[in-house]
């Protein structure tokens, strides 16, 4: 069994490669991350930075020419100003619903292309395609492909797709919150050191955008500073 993690340099999925090593070797898992136009290439330096600290293949795919059309402020072509407020706040404010920095259906595009990876560079192994989703992402909606439903409905339609040879595994997906994950990835050493989550591509994190708020509560809840921080 093979392991293809979607890497965007960030803490659920960092987590997911630890987790990938750990229950499969670490000559088994490869990581995979998107250009997809976003404004700052800072979550894509990290993804490089982890692949590197363990030693495993990395590839990096473009999807900046499906996502050209979109407004979302994560992304270049977006005028649009990043909201900085937590998603409990921007979900009191607005309702419940898409948040403003949901890229159009990039999940699904992500593992569409991984699936199509997969079959190319492991031909003849069954593959997962791990992906860091967790129960936060859906709270109020907010991430619509980050669902349990949207994941099963896409790993039955890869699965289908490639000749039941690559199927989809969100371990975290309905079950476990940010700070749940941090806990997993804390006992089995993940490299939070070198991860990026911060909306904005400054130098230092900004603090104050809905990944960095959800970050810094994740690590707080259990008791210790974000390595991030120290570097």
């Amino acid at each position: 069994m093979k392991a293809l993690v979607l890497s965007s340099g960030g803490v659920d999925s960092t987590t997911c490669i630890s987790l990938a090593i750990k229950q499969l070797g670490i000559d088994n898992v490869s990581t995979v991350s998107f250009f997809y136009g976003q404004k700052h290439n800072k979550e894509l330096v990290s993804a490089s930075a982890i692949a590197e600290y363990y030693n495993i293949p990395h590839y990096q795919m473009d999807l900046a020419n499906i996502m050209q059309y979109s407004d979302c402020p994560l992304l270049t072509k977006s005028t649009r100003k990043i909201n900085h407020k937590s998603y409990a706040e921007q979900i009191e404010e607005n309702g419940e619903g898409m948040v403003e920095t949901y890229v159009p259906f990039r999940n699904g595009l992500m593992l569409s292309a991984v699936a199509a990876l997969a079959m190319s560079i492991y031909p003849d192994d069954e593959v997962m395609l791990w992906i860091g989703a967790h129960a936060d992402d859906v709270a109020g909606n907010a991430y619509a492909d980050c669902s349990l439903e949207f994941v099963d409905a896409m790993n039955e339609a890869i699965r289908l797709g490639t000749y039941g040879k690559v199927k989809v595994y969100a371990p975290f997906a309905g079950i476990y919150t940010k700070s749940d994950v941090v806990r997993i990835g804390l006992e089995a050493g993940t490299p939070y050191e070198l991860t990026w989550s911060c909306y904005e591509g400054g130098d230092e994190p900004c603090g104050t955008c809905g990944t960095c708020i959800d970050r810094a509560k994740a690590f707080s809840d259990n008791g210790v500073e974000d390595p991030a921080l120290r570097r």
